[in-house]
C-alpha cells in the first residue's frame, strides 16, 4: 500500500471565483454536471487512444474503453468512472486546482452580475469538472495515469470552499473515478431512471459505451433492484459517422455542446461526407454567440481532428482559416496517417483539400442563410453578422480565392437609413445607385455618429447618393484589399479630389471652374498661412453646410486610419492633410476681405475641420485662444 502524507493546497484565486459564480448562476440547470463529467471521460479515452498509437503498452491489457456511471443511495454518492488516460499527482493538481488557459482575465472582466448572462458566459468558458459542485458538497477523485505503477495513484478531494487535498493511493486500474457526495436536497439524482434519462438526453452521441447496472423487478421486495450485469445506455457510435436521417435536431444540438463546451444551441450546422481525391466527414457548427475570447490571438481553432474515428487532436487550426476561427465541430479523415502531427498537417496536400472544402462549405451555409426566401433564415444571418461580421471581414485580406464570395456576405450601415445596424450589402447598394453613378462611396470613422455627421457627406446627401458608413476597426485594413466590387470602384468620400462623374452636369462643372478661378488668390494666401499644417488648400464642392473639411491625398492613409495607428501605439507615416474650403459659406466669403486677422481665421477653419472629423488638435490651447479673441472682437463691434 502506498504511504504518503496528505497535502492540502489552495485553489487558484480564479477557481474560487468561478465556483461561487457557477453554483449560483447555473443552479437552474443542474443536470449539466453529468454531461460535463461524461464529456471529460470521453476526452480522456480519446487521449489514451492517441498516445497508444505510439505506445500500445498504455492499454495495460484493457483495450476496451468505456465509461461507467453508478450510484449509492445509502451513501448518497454518484460515481463516474473511465479507463482513459488518467492523471498523475502533478496533473491532478494542475488540471483540478488551476485554470491554465489564455483569456481567463478577459472572461472574468465580462461577468456582469446578471445570473442568466453570466451562466451563458461560464458555459462558453467551459466549466467541465467544476460543474459537479452544483450538486455536490464534496468531490473525491481517484486516478492513475496509464503507464504508471499502481502505487502512483492519486486521491484528490475538495469541498469546493477554497482548498483541496492530494495524497498517494494504490490504484490497480488506470483511469479516473469521480465520486460526488451530494448536497442535501439533491437525492433526485440517486435514481437509475433519472441518470439514464440525462445520459440519453445529453450524451447519447458519445462514441464510447456509457454503462450502468441493469435493473429488474423483485417480486418479493415489490421494488426495482440493481443487478450485477451492466448495460450500455447510449448508442455508443460516433455521431458524425451516422446517417443524417438517423440523427435528431436535439442530438445535433447536444453534440455541439459537447465539442464546443457552449451551453447554448448553435445557430446552424452542416454535416457531410465528402468523397473524391480525399475522403473525409465534416460536422461543422456556427455558434449563436461570439465567445468571450474571439479576439485572443493565441487561441487555436475549434475543430477536432479524427482519423478513421480515432481522435488525433483538439483545435486543429490547419483545418480552417483564421477568419473562420469561430467554427466548431469535427472532421474525420479517411486518408491521413494515425501518427499525424501538427507539422505534418501544415505540409499535407490532403489537409489543404480538407481546409478548402470545409471553408467553402461554411461560406455556402452563410450564403444560403443570407439569400434565403424565408425571413427566419435571413434573421439568422443578421444575427450571425452581429456576432461574427468583423471576423468575417478579415477573410477579404486572408483568403484571396474566396474574396468575391466573402464580399457578397459583407454588411454595412449606410446613409440609406438612420440605424447603426449593419444590414446593407454591396448588392443592395448597387441596386439603389443613381443613374450615371459608377462608384461605390464610403466613409470611415471611429463611430456611427461620427461617420453619419461627417461634413464629407454633404454633397452626397444633396444629390441623394447613398454612402456606406464603415466604423469597425478592421474596415480600414479590409479596404486595402478590396478596391472594387462587381466592376465598381470603392471610393472614400474623404480622400483625393472629388469626382462625381456623370452625377455632375456640364453646367455645374463650368460653374465650379469659374468659382475656383475667383478664389485663387484666397487659396494661395491660405496656403502660406497654413504652410506648417496643410499640404494644400483648395476650393471644394463636396460641402454644402460646413465651411471647410480635411481630406487625405489619394495615395496616403486616411485620417481615421492614422488616428487608429497612433491610438494603438504604432508609427504612422507623417503627412499633412489637404484643407478644402466651401466657397458658398459666409465664413469663407468673409475671409476674402479679411486682412488683420487672416492667419487666425485660417487656423480656426483648419482646426474646426480637424475636430469635425474626430481628430485631435496639436495645439488645443492655441485654438481656444484664437477663437476667444475672435469672439471678443466680434462682440465689441
Amino acid at each position: 500500500m502506498a504511504v504518503a502524507e496528505k497535502q492540502t493546497l489552495g485553489f487558484q484565486a480564479e477557481i474560487k471565483q468561478l465556483l461561487q459564480l457557477m453554483i449560483h448562476s447555473m443552479y437552474s440547470n443542474k443536470e449539466i454536471f453529468l454531461r460535463e463529467l461524461i464529456s471529460n471521460a470521453s476526452d480522456a479515452a480519446d487521449k489514451l487512444r492517441f498516445e497508444a498509437i505510439h505506445n500500445a503498452a498504455l492499454h495495460e491489457n484493457d483495450a476496451e474503453l468505456k465509461i461507467r456511471v453508478t450510484f449509492d443511495q445509502a451513501a448518497r454518492t454518484i460515481t463516474i468512472s473511465d479507463n482513459g488516460i488518467g492523471m498523475s499527482r502533478d496533473e491532478a493538481i494542475e488540471h483540478l486546482g488551476t485554470i491554465a488557459r489564455s483569456g481567463t482575465k478577459e472572461f472574468f472582466s465580462k461577468l456582469s452580475g446578471d445570473q442568466q448572462k453570466d451562466a451563458a458566459l461560464i458555459g462558453q468558458f467551459g466549466v467541465g469538472f467544476y460543474s459537479a459542485f452544483i450538486i455536490a458538497d464534496k468531490i473525491t477523485v481517484e486516478s492513475r495515469r496509464a503507464g504508471l505503477p499502481a502505487a502512483e495513484g492519486v486521491r484528490w478531494e475538495s469541498a469546493g470552499e477554497g482548498d483541496f487535498s492530494v495524497e498517494a493511493i494504490d490504484k490497480a486500474a488506470r483511469g479516473t473515478d469521480i465520486t460526488l457526495h451530494l448536497r442535501e436536497g439533491e437525492d433526485e439524482f440517486l435514481s437509475s431512471w433519472k441518470l439514464k434519462s440525462i445520459i440519453r438526453r445529453y450524451s447519447d452521441h458519445i462514441s464510447l459505451p456509457i454503462q450502468m447496472q441493469k435493473e429488474e423487478w423483485d417480486e418479493e421486495k415489490k421494488a426495482t433492484v440493481l443487478k450485477d450485469e451492466l448495460e450500455t445506455v447510449n448508442q455508443a457510435s460516433a455521431l458524425w459517422a451516422r446517417s443524417k436521417s438517423d440523427i435528431t435536431p436535439e442530438q445535433y444540438e447536444e453534440f455541439y455542446k459537447h465539442v464546443s463546451h457552449d451551453f447554448q444551441a448553435p445557430l446552424a450546422h452542416t454535416h457531410n461526407r465528402v468523397e473524391g481525391r480525399s475522403e473525409y466527414t465534416q460536422l461543422l457548427y456556427i455558434p449563436a454567440h461570439a465567445p468571450f475570447d474571439l479576439w485572443d490571438r493565441n487561441k487555436r481553432g475549434g475543430i477536432k481532428l479524427y482519423v478513421k474515428r480515432v481522435f488525433i487532436m483538439d483545435d486543429a487550426e490547419q483545418l480552417m482559416p483564421v477568419y473562420l476561427r469561430f467554427v466548431k465541430g469535427v472532421i474525420d479523415s479517411a486518408d491521413l496517417p494515425l501518427n499525424v502531427s501538427r507539422e505534418i498537417l501544415q505540409e499535407s496536400r490532403d489537409v489543404k483539400v480538407i481546409r478548402e472544402g470545409s471553408t467553402k462549405r461554411i461560406l455556402s451555409m452563410l450564403e444560403d442563410m443570407a439569400t434565403a426566401d424565408e425571413q427566419e433564415q435571413r434573421d439568422k444571418y443578421a444575427s450571425f453578422w452581429t456576432e461574427f461580421g468583423q471576423v468575417l471581414k478579415e477573410g477579404i485580406g486572408e483568403d484571396a480565392g474566396n474574396k468575391e464570395r466573402i464580399a457578397k456576405l459583407l454588411r454595412f450601415a449606410s446613409t440609406h437609413n438612420e440605424s447603426d445596424v449593419q444590414t446593407v450589402s454591396f448588392d443592395d447598394y448597387i441596386g439603389r445607385m443613381k443613374e450615371g453613378q459608377d462608384k461605390i462611396y464610403y466613409a470611415t470613422a471611429e463611430s456611427h455618429a461620427a461617420a453619419k455627421n461627417s461634413p464629407h457627406l454633404e454633397i452626397f446627401r444633396k444629390k441623394g447618393v447613398e454612402v456606406l458608413l464603415l466604423t469597425d476597426r478592421v474596415d480600414e485594413w479590409m479596404l486595402s484589399f478590396l478596391q472594387d466590387f462587381d466592376g465598381k470602384e470603392l471610393v472614400s468620400v474623404a480622400k483625393g479630389d472629388l469626382d462625381l462623374g456623370k452625377l455632375e452636369d456640364e453646367a455645374e462643372k463650368k460653374q465650379h471652374e469659374e468659382t475656383e478661378a475667383s478664389y485663387k488668390d484666397l487659396v494661395d494666401k491660405m496656403k502660406t498661412a497654413l504652410a506648417d499644417k496643410a499640404k494644400e488648400v483648395r476650393v471644394t464642392f463636396r460641402l454644402t453646410d460646413s465651411p471647410a473639411c480635411l481630406v487625405a491625398d489619394e495615395n496616403e492613409l486616411s485620417g481615421n486610419l492614422v488616428r487608429m495607428l497612433k491610438a494603438a501605439g504604432q508609427n504612422a507615416p507623417e503627412s499633412k492633410p489637404i484643407l478644402e474650403i466651401n466657397p458658398d459659406h459666409p465664413l469663407v466669403q468673409r475671409l476674402k476681405y479679411e486682412d488683420a486677422r487672416f492667419g487666425d481665421w485660417s487656423h480656426i477653419l483648419f482646426d474646426q475641420a480637424a475636430l469635425a472629423e474626430g481628430g485631435a488638435l496639436a495645439d488645443p490651447a492655441g485654438f481656444v485662444k484664437r477663437l476667444n479673441e475672435m469672439l471678443l472682437a466680434m462682440a465689441s463691434k
